[in-house]
């Protein structure tokens, strides 16, 4: 039998090796049990930020998190599963609508979100800013709710017991300098998902100034390492390379996104988001084998708003309840002429977040009525006097911080100046 120690796993890899299985499941579970120490496994982290892992160690690591917990089972359900993640942006609502959407063309759609941290929102704080709405669901529960055929969906926090090896190690990786490996980026995001027993899953990795993956080939390298571990490990996988250089839609915040995806449900809504919902419910509804029903005649018809509401209710909330706005607000305006050639994602996120819509450490408290709407997207013609932009917030003393993320976030020029950018930059499959 052969004796493993942190510090010879850590050298291992510090040297260039390649990790063992048995080394793989030995740390991780030492991990996850507490022998192995914070500093040990930060210094581990560490050697794979350097060092990389291979396509085998990285399906191992994904499994050692995986067993560290328990996995959801949705086998036996009447519809086939699928669910959705994105990597995370700023204006991301693309949950809210696709969810009850997807549900509403026929298939089960346990999804998993997480709360925002820094400039990208989170899920489960944008619809907690509707009144009565629960995060956390027993899994007896979701059992009902997806199997029930006028609801199909549910959005709700991990378990505790989801993936615990995932949660310490990110927590650690957070304060360490060592979230950016694609190897523990892809397996601490597919250990939760194979986790969560989904039948297949859709990935929306997003690439630009407002995204995690600033360089296209970087987001298709991690795309491509998501989809590898999905399909390794039995879950029908593909990924969307998406654009976020800018803001989807016209708002970042958290019930200013929710009810920019109620117009998109009531069949309005801003072209982008509608076609990025629209795209990623057709992937979701191709992968759990449904063919022919086209998601825009859901949105059309009102059967996605109906999924919608029975969905919120579903999970104590009230859809006809009046949603929070912040009680101070304030207006920026046009000083030029021209057309609007850039907005930036990561300034819009970050006013948003210094306005209260976000948090700067995990626990910390979110304004729901807080955010930035955006009343021109990059393309539109503007004038002097025009309005950019609304700051939204409870604590008026934040508006200088957020005007000044917003200084240098956009750009009035010349309309030749102005490239139009697609929203779909690549697909990503086995």
């Amino acid at each position: 039998m052969t004796v493993h120690s942190a510090v010879s796993v850590i050298t291992a890899k510090r040297d260039g090796g390649e990790l063992t299985d048995a080394q793989i499941d030995w740390v991780v579970d030492a991990f996850t049990r507490g022998e192995v120490a914070d500093e040990q496994m930060s210094a581990l982290a560490m050697a794979i930020v350097w060092r990389g892992m291979t396509r085998r160690e990285t399906t191992r690591w994904t499994h050692a998190m995986i067993e560290s917990g328990k996995r959801m089972d949705f086998t036996g359900l009447p519809r086939p599963t699928v669910d959705k993640h994105s990597t995370g942006g700023v204006g991301d609502k693309i949950t809210l609508p696709l969810a009850p959407l997807v549900a509403a063309c026929g298939a089960a759609v346990p999804q998993l979100s997480g709360r925002g941290l820094g400039h990208t929102g989170g899920t489960l704080d944008k619809l907690e800013s509707i009144p009565g709405w629960q995060a956390d669901i027993p899994a007896a529960r979701m059992r009902e709710i997806l199997a029930d055929p006028a609801i199909g969906a549910v959005v709700c926090a991990a378990g505790a017991d989801l993936a615990p090896a995932d949660k310490r190690l990110y927590a650690l990786r957070d304060v360490t300098g060592t979230v950016e490996s694609i190897p523990l980026i892809a397996s601490s995001i597919m250990s939760k998902k194979i986790a969560e027993g989904t039948g297949a899953l859709v990935l929306d990795v997003k690439v630009g100034a407002g995204a995690f993956m600033k360089k296209l080939e970087d987001a298709r390298e991690l795309a491509t390492a998501m989809v590898e571990l999905g399909n390794d490990s039995g879950v029908r996988t593909v990924a969307l390379l998406t654009a976020m250089d800018s803001p989807l839609g016209h708002t970042a915040g958290n019930a200013l996104e929710v009810c920019e995806s109620l117009d998109v449900l009531a069949g309005g809504g801003p072209a982008d988001v509608v076609d990025l919902t629209l795209a990623l419910a057709r992937e979701m509804l191709t992968q759990a084998g449904i063919q022919d029903i086209d998601p825009a005649d859901a949105l059309a018809d009102g059967r996605a708003m109906d999924h919608w509401r029975t969905m919120i209710r579903a999970q104590g909330g009230d859809p006809d309840a009046p949603l929070p706005q912040a009680r101070h607000t304030e207006i920026v305006r046009a000083t030029d002429a021209g057309t609007l050639t850039r907005l930036d994602a990561m300034g819009a996120g970050l006013a948003a977040w210094r306005l209260g819509a976000g948090r700067t450490r995990q626990g910390a408290p979110v304004q729901a009525g807080a955010g930035l709407e955006m009343h021109a997207k990059p393309g539109d013609s503007v004038k002097p006097g025009q309005p950019l932009f609304t700051l939204h917030t409870d604590t008026p003393e934040a508006f200088p911080a957020a005007l000044e993320a917003l200084a240098g976030a956009y750009t009035i020029g010349s309309p030749t100046d102005f490239e139009p950018e697609a929203l779909i930059l690549g697909r990503i499959t086995a």
